[in-house]
């Protein structure tokens, strides 16, 4: 069985971030690839975790979240992980429809404002 690992470039280009953000990741503990001399290879484990993080910055998680979510399934396991999961999904869930309501108020408000522009065109 051989087991995927992905140089620092490969998972740049894989996940197409830049190498600012993949250093950022590590820096702020959320990958740890492993470490041969003055390179970076990134096995499984940091791949899946990357995947979470970009859906979880898709979904507007806070990177902090996203780490201390990561945590739970390295101390607690999944269980623990998938329970937190939900607590932090509601949260966000409220906060996107909350911006959504903003949104749709705010393009009502826009397309008024048009429709009364036009008329007086």
């Amino acid at each position: 069985m051989t087991t995927e690992r992905l140089s620092f470039k490969e998972m740049c280009a894989k996940f197409d971030v830049t190498p600012r953000t993949l250093r950022y990741y590590e820096y702020i503990e959320l990958l740890q690839p492993e470490r041969e001399v003055r390179s970076r290879f990134y096995g499984a484990r940091e791949i899946a975790r990357m995947t979470l993080i970009l859906r979880g910055r898709k979904f507007g998680m806070k990177l902090e979240d996203l780490r201390q979510w990561l945590l739970i399934y390295d101390n607690e396991g999944s269980e623990a992980q998938l329970k937190a999961f939900v607590g932090v999904a509601d949260r966000q869930l409220e906060e996107l429809n909350d911006q959504r309501q903003q949104l749709d108020e705010a393009i009502a408000e826009l397309e008024s404002l048009r429709e009364t522009a036009v008329k007086n065109i």
